[in-house]
């Protein structure tokens, strides 16, 4: 009888948790106070369930002594239909009571979503420019540059990953896509992703990338879909980008230029000026990308890469295709022990239906204007240093050369020399960049321009990443 009492008694302990379990999950989504409460529950019930099983133990023992002390053959025989019943009736509740609460871990995992982690930076920045006369007279300019916010994680098997930037005068997204892993190797990405071309993460060291970045083929982001590959001996990835990450010409966007990599935005006519609003607009449209390399692991610490890169893509005014454009890159990466090496030959053109000046492109609140084709050339170098001086880890230096050259127009070269160093202390990343360049963006220049002079910018990017 007390046994059956304890069957009853574990029941109606059970009871309350799986009640509030199937109440959950007839509301929708499991909250975390309401997942807190199971887990709760469900260690007051294994530890309420452990002195049960004890009080079971001790009742048994006490049964098989009083068994043994009979001496009576017909003792023995009535001590049988008696005990069985109870003992399987016990295990039967243990089955049933561990059946129970593995179910209810199970439910309890499943409320529980993988976290999504929140990251982020906040830079600033010292300039002195020897090209303006205003700041170089005060001895340069400490500036607020940007704060960002960073998501990443998954939930169900779905990846997220998104960026979004403020600065000063702007704010934009920098990347923002949902993808899936359909094995260790194949992975799909859904949204503004990555557009997969050249030297990879950067073809650059660099707080001011490389010129390639200014015509929109350096850690560039569209609208599409990707798949991408990878495995210890091949990346490769293919890619489809129905626009550009603003939704094209006629994009919800109040300002097209405020956007954080370059895309071409218009066609530069012959009576407009190099920054002026592009009076024909134009975006990107149903543009396919493709990138492979071959990688060789040669030592413990060296390592080579090749590979090609393309893209092809249609022009849009809104209405209609009024031309074509493609990118072609061949590039490598060497390293050996700290020291790595990267270069890479890229062309571009852009086939207009109309005669131009160029192609209007815009990013960081303003517009510019680049050649409609154009070579460009770039030859990296840096040393890895690990150091203990304080807070600080690591000292990078490097040196990035680029060049610009046949471009449409005859028009002159653009030459960018960096020559820098990166500082890691903690969360802190610093450059340190000595720019020395004539007809380059953000160093008193123009990729559409036609100076012999050169120009220098010194500039510290200091960068809180978290």
């Amino acid at each position: 009888m007390k046994k059956h009492v304890l069957a009853l008694t574990i029941g109606a302990l059970l009871s309350a948790p799986q009640a509030f379990a199937q109440d959950s999950q007839t509301q929708g989504e499991v909250t975390a106070a309401q997942v807190e409460q199971l887990l709760e529950q469900m260690q007051q019930l294994q530890q309420r369930v452990a002195e049960l099983e004890q009080q079971l133990a001790q009742q048994q023992a006490g049964a098989e002594t009083q068994q043994e002390a009979s001496e009576a053959t017909t003792a023995v025989v009535a001590a049988e239909p008696r005990t069985a019943p109870v003992v399987r009736q016990r295990d039967s509740n243990n089955r049933e009571l561990r059946a129970r609460l593995e179910r209810l871990e199970e439910e309890v995992d499943a409320a529980q979503n993988a976290p999504i982690e929140i990251g982020g930076a906040v830079r600033a920045q010292y300039v002195w420019e020897d090209y303006n006369d205003g700041n170089k007279d005060r001895g340069g300019d400490f500036d607020f540059d940007l704060l960002r916010i960073d998501f990443r994680g998954e939930i169900g098997d779905v990846i997220l990953s998104a960026q979004y930037r403020w600065f000063q005068y702007m704010e934009s997204v920098q990347h923002a896509w949902v993808g899936y892993n359909f094995d260790e190797n194949w992975q799909g990405q859904l949204g503004i992703t990555k557009v997969p071309f050249g030297v990879t993460p950067y073809n650059s060291n660099s707080y001011f990338f490389s010129t390639n970045f200014y015509v929109g083929l350096e850690d560039d982001h569209d609208a599409g879909v990707k798949l991408r590959y990878r495995d210890p001996e091949w990346d490769f990835d293919i890619a489809f980008f129905k626009n550009d990450e603003s939704g094209g010409v006629d994009g919800f966007t109040s300002a097209r230029e405020d956007r954080y990599a370059y895309d071409p935005l218009g066609v530069r006519l012959s009576d407009e000026g190099i920054y002026d609003t592009p009076t024909l607009q134009v975006a990107e449209a149903n543009s396919f990308a493709a990138r492979v390399a071959r990688k060789y692991a040669l030592s413990d610490d060296s390592s080579f890469e090749w590979g090609l890169s393309g893209q092809f893509g249609q022009m849009n005014d809104g209405v209609d295709n009024v031309g074509d454009r493609y990118a072609l890159a061949a590039h490598g990466v060497y390293s050996i022990d700290r020291w790595t090496f990267t270069g890479q030959f890229t062309q571009y053109e852009y086939d207009m239906d109309m005669a131009n000046e160029g192609i209007v492109v815009g990013a960081y609140a303003f517009y510019d204007t680049i050649p409609a084709k154009a070579d460009l050339y770039n030859f990296n170098i840096a040393y890895s240093l690990p150091v203990q001086l304080g807070p600080i880890t690591n000292l990078t230096f490097y040196n990035d050369y680029n060049v610009m050259t046949n471009k449409t127009g005859d028009l002159e070269d653009t030459v960018m020399n960096v020559l820098g160093v990166a500082v890691s202390a903690g969360g802190l990343y610093t450059y340190f960049d000595l720019v020395t360049a004539k007809n380059q963006p953000f160093a008193g220049g123009t990729l559409a321009g036609n100076s012999s002079d050169y120009n220098t910018r010194f500039n510290i990017n200091i960068g809180y990443y978290f």
